[in-house]
């Protein structure tokens, strides 16, 4: 599996966690999916914020994971890519210790794979870099 693959598998997941929490923000009915499950219905408008952080959080994330796939990254994103990979691991243990059997249902397979996959690609060797941009 190569390193862009893997890039592109975290970028489609990541981007339907995107649409999601953008979802929520414009009102969704889904807050039992979220946050622990607490809110049934609409978040509100504090969730909300959280929802819409989390949406520019996730989609610097993908930036990450990308720049670091295809390129030669600088040092700053070789360094910034394990956060992302902690991010993803948190997300497992949050997603499996929550309350709300649907959200563990629903978002811990995907978390796993955004972990499985940013953990390929941080551990991407400089020399393939230099390999797979030729």
């Amino acid at each position: 599996m190569t390193h862009a693959f893997s890039a592109n598998v975290f970028s489609g997941l990541t981007g339907v966690v995107i649409a999601f929490q953008l979802a929520l923000v414009a009102g969704a009915p889904w807050g039992a999916l979220t946050q622990g499950g607490r809110v049934t219905g609409q978040l509100p408008l504090t969730a909300r914020a959280l929802a819409l952080f989390s949406t520019a959080l996730l989609a610097l994330f993908i930036y990450l994971v990308r720049t670091r796939a295809h390129s030669v990254s600088p040092v700053r994103f070789r360094r910034a890519i394990w956060v992302v990979v902690l991010y993803c691991a948190l997300g497992i243990i949050a997603n499996a210790a929550t309350s709300s059997p649907a959200e563990r249902i629903l978002w811990l397979p995907v978390v796993t794979m955004m972990f499985l996959a940013s953990l390929h690609v941080a551990r991407r060797p400089e020399r393939a870099a230099l390999t797979e941009a030729v």
